[in-house]
């Protein structure tokens, strides 16, 4: 891929999930490199060796499993001060063997709510976004009331959604807040989480806990900490804007489009190699939008996604 050089150390992981998608956490031996922190488990993929097979060879050698099933979940390279790796990382939800530190590690199962809790390795951090974040992501479309919003968006949860972007240009402001207020106990009933595509200023007056920019909004952006709420997130069409993204350490981002869309039928789609060819150079989560489905998920996560975004899929 075109995130790999010669001068980085390739090191396969892994996002292991137990039955309780809880997930496997190793700390790291106090002499080593970033000593005491915690990781995600996995090693050094050697010269010439296939990625899955590293992975496959170190989880049995550092926590004793044989891996029975795994799939891509994100590509990051990272620059210490003493050192350049590419972190290959994988989810693996099924496995043999009982989990242990092989060679003397402490391993601890947490849910991915606790992630924050723990210090990871600067690399780790969008892989900790990843690990949190789902595979599908729902962006709400029109509907003709207050109560066609509620029940399209009951309807997707009841589907397994749950991420639901918030995005109504349509409404004035006052009925976008009840609207999102109305909203907000829905997904909490459901652990799943309301984010808002509006600007900067009414998120943070409604607390919200997603807020999604869109590519004009990015711009205006000073910095990350301008928004009080936990994910920032934005719409990306390029490099430059993918770049930037990276630069305020946004936790993820959309990128579109993938396939030609009604709403947009004059704008060149990016066809799967585009997308793989962005998404490769990406040092953050990115879902694959525009003419997305269910159907898509697979061929986004060979592509390097984190999954896809879908407004009419999902919206009724």
């Amino acid at each position: 891929m075109s995130k790999t050089e010669p001068r980085l150390i390739h090191v396969a992981a892994a996002v292991i999930l137990d039955g309780d998608q809880r997930i496997l956490l190793a700390r790291r031996p106090d002499d080593k490199h970033q000593g005491g922190l915690w990781e995600f488990p996995g090693g050094k993929v050697e010269a010439g060796e296939p990625v899955r097979d590293a992975l496959g060879r170190e989880l049995h050698e550092e926590l004793g499993i044989q891996v029975l099933s795994a799939r891509p979940l994100i590509q990051i390279p990272h620059h210490y001060a003493d050192k350049s790796v590419l972190l290959d990382v994988f989810v693996v939800d099924q496995f043999d063997g009982e989990a242990h530190g092989r060679e003397g590690q402490p391993v601890r199962w947490v849910c991915a709510e606790q992630l924050s809790d723990y210090r990871f390795p600067a690399a780790n951090r969008p892989i900790v976004a990843a690990a949190r974040l789902p595979t599908r992501m729902l962006i709400t479309g029109v509907a003709a009331d207050t109560a066609d919003y509620l029940a399209r968006t009951e309807q997707a949860l009841a589907r397994g959604l749950r991420w639901i972007m918030l995005r109504a240009p349509e409404l004035a402001e006052a009925d976008f807040c009840e609207l999102y207020r109305q909203l907000l106990p829905l997904c909490d009933a459901a652990g799943a989480t309301l984010g808002v595509n509006c600007d900067l200023a009414l998120a943070n007056r409604l607390g919200a806990k997603a807020l999604h920019l869109n590519r004009h909004r990015l711009v205006q952006l000073g910095g990350r900490e301008e928004f009080q709420g936990q994910w920032l997130s934005t719409s990306c069409h390029d490099a430059t804007e993918l770049a930037r993204a990276a630069e305020l350490q946004l936790d993820f981002v959309t990128l579109s489009p993938v396939a030609r869309t009604s709403s947009h039928p004059d704008t060149q789609p990016l066809g799967w190699q585009g997308f793989a060819d962005l998404c490769g150079e990406a040092t953050l989560p990115v879902y694959a939008l525009g003419g997305m489905g269910e159907g898509d998920l697979h061929d986004a996560w060979a592509q390097g996604a984190q999954g896809v975004a879908a407004i009419s899929e999902w919206w009724g």
